[in-house]
């Protein structure tokens, strides 16, 4: 039996409680409008709704000849939430740094150390997933999401917004928010594009496919050329300044669907 070692670390917002050095546990209360933010290198990241007010972050670390205690977790402010990152050993002298967003550095070669965390996300705190190799899940969640990847897929919903991207994988997402402020991008390479929004949604649309088609059972107003692979319009009856919807793959088809409406 392994033996287990508890350390518990006090955070601004919450306990974190690290055991036997393959698993990991943050419990922590944030409130609507708030963001709780995931980020690792190597590894799936699943999130969830839950009924309850606090955040609970679970993660899991496994390899095959990596060393998995070598990879810590990092716990910081991000200005508006938690951010929590997988800090893997850097490749060289300089060290890697968890810092919320596109910040901090991550660098790592030659580690097969995999980290799996599963969220549990309260109604109207916002979810930020960040990963390299592995795919995301946010399913069900009330507030704004964001996915982002390199090699894996991406399935998101949400009664609010979201945005996703990825590399090698496919996108399928599902808003339950008609309007939003600024653009909402899904973008992949090679995969295909998929979004749901609910029939009342308006947005200036820009889709594009290399290899493939796009579909969608939106009425569109098009401005320029209409083909098969680029589109260009007004989605929607009412007028949608500085509102953008961008949906491109390049080795894929796109489709925009209607919640509720027929199947494409």
């Amino acid at each position: 039996m392994l033996l287990r070692t508890f350390l518990i670390l006090l955070a601004a917002t919450g306990i974190a409680a690290a055991t036997d050095g393959h698993t990991f546990q943050w419990t922590g209360k944030l409130a609507p409008g708030q963001l709780i933010e995931i980020k690792g290198i190597n590894g799936n990241i699943h999130a969830e709704a839950t009924a309850g007010r606090d955040v609970e972050v679970f993660a899991e670390k496994s390899a095959r000849r990596s060393d998995p205690s070598e990879v810590r977790f990092q716990i910081v402010d991000n200005g508006n939430g938690t951010t929590i990152c997988a800090v893997y050993p850097s490749k060289d002298s300089r060290p890697n740094e968890c810092k919320p967003g596109e910040g901090g550095r991550m660098n790592t070669k030659n580690n097969d150390v995999k980290v799996e965390f599963t969220v549990r996300v309260p109604n109207g705190v916002r979810f930020t997933g960040r990963t390299v190799n592995g795919g995301i899940e946010a399913e069900h969640l009330g507030a704004d999401v964001e996915a982002r990847t390199v090699n894996g897929k991406i399935v998101v919903s949400t009664s609010a917004a979201a945005a996703a991207e990825t590399v090698n994988g496919s996108i399928h997402a599902t808003l339950g928010a008609p309007a939003w402020n600024g653009a909402r991008r899904f973008e992949t390479v090679n995969g295909s594009v998929e979004v749901d929004l609910p029939p009342d949604s308006a947005a200036e649309l820009t889709a594009s496919t290399v290899n493939g088609r796009i579909n969608t059972d939106f009425p569109v107003t098009v401005r320029g050329h209409f083909g098969h692979r680029t589109l260009h319009g007004s989605l929607g009856s009412v007028v949608a300044s500085g509102r953008e919807l961008r949906m491109n793959t390049v080795n894929g088809s796109i489709m925009l669907r209607q919640i509720g409406g027929p199947t494409i």
